[in-house]
C-alpha cells in the first residue's frame, strides 16, 4: 500500500514539485518501505523521534525534514543532519539554529513560517511580523542558517475557498521575499494530505503528506 499511494501522489506532480512523506508517528519499517519505493524526503514532528529514526536508519540515505513545531532546546539533537527546517517561527528558534549549526559545522536551510489559517492555534508569523523582522536584517548576521523560502498551513476547514485563500496569501509573500529580500529563495512548502492539489494550484513546491501514505498514526 505504501508503494502504490507513493506512486500515485508522485505521478500526479507536476515538475518542480516534491514530496515530503510525513512519516512521524510511524516506524522505521513503515519508512523503510516507502524509501525502498524510491520515496527520499521524510518529515517528523519531534526532535528525538527524529533522532531515534535517524539512528535506526543509519544504513540509509533519507533526506530528513523537520516540519513541525521546533523547541529551542530541542534543535542541537537534529542540527548535526536535518536537511530542512520547515518551522522556522520566531527569531529566537532562528537564532538557535544558527548557534547550533555552527557548532555542527553546517549551514541549515530554513523556511519562515507564515501564519495564514483563521485558527489561532497554529505557530509562525503574522505577514506583518515577517516583514518587519525581514526589515530589520537580523538575520543577515547568521552565518550557519540560510531562508530558503516560506512554510503556511491552511485553515482546518471544508471550505475550498478559503484553503485557497490561505495558500494564495502564503505565494504572494513568497514571491515579496523573492523579490525584495532574496531572489535565491527556492521552496514553497504548502499542502497535505487534504488539500494539497489546491497547494500545487497556488505554487507549492513542497507537499507534506502522511495519512495517505502510511494510514492513521501507530504510535
Amino acid at each position: 500500500m505504501i508503494a502504490e499511494e507513493i506512486h500515485n501522489i508522485t505521478q500526479a506532480l507536476p515538475a518542480g514539485v516534491r514530496l515530503v512523506a510525513v512519516s512521524k508517528y510511524h516506524p522505521a519499517d513503515a519508512i523503510r518501505e516507502a524509501y525502498a519505493a524510491g520515496q527520499r524526503l521524510f518529515g517528523e514532528s519531534h526532535a528525538q523521534e527524529l533522532q531515534r529514526k535517524h539512528q535506526e536508519l543509519a544504513d540509509l540515505q533519507p533526506e530528513w525534514h523537520f516540519i513541525g513545531h521546533l523547541q529551542t532546546n530541542k534543535v542541537k539533537y537534529i542540527a548535526p543532519y536535518v536537511h530542512l527546517i520547515h518551522s522556522m517561527d520566531s527569531p529566537h528558534l532562528l537564532a538557535e539554529i544558527n548557534k547550533q549549526a555552527l557548532k555542527a559545522g553546517r549551514i541549515i536551510p530554513c523556511l519562515l513560517q507564515l501564519h495564514v489559517a483563521e485558527e489561532e492555534t497554529k505557530f509562525g508569523f503574522t505577514t506583518d511580523e515577517a516583514l518587519a523582522y525581514l526589515d530589520s536584517g537580523e538575520w543577515q548576521q547568521f552565518k550557519g542558517v540560510s531562508i530558503a523560502g516560506v512554510m503556511a498551513m491552511a485553515s482546518n476547514t471544508d471550505d475550498t475557498r478559503r484553503i485557497r485563500e490561505d495558500f494564495h496569501r502564503a505565494r504572494l509573500f513568497f514571491e515579496q521575499l523573492r523579490r525584495d529580500y532574496l531572489p535565491d529563495a527556492a521552496e514553497l512548502s504548502m499542502g497535505m494530505s487534504g488539500d494539497w492539489h489546491i497547494a500545487i494550484d497556488e505554487g507549492s513546491t513542497l507537499i507534506r503528506i502522511g495519512t495517505q501514505i502510511f494510514g492513521e498514526r501507530q504510535y
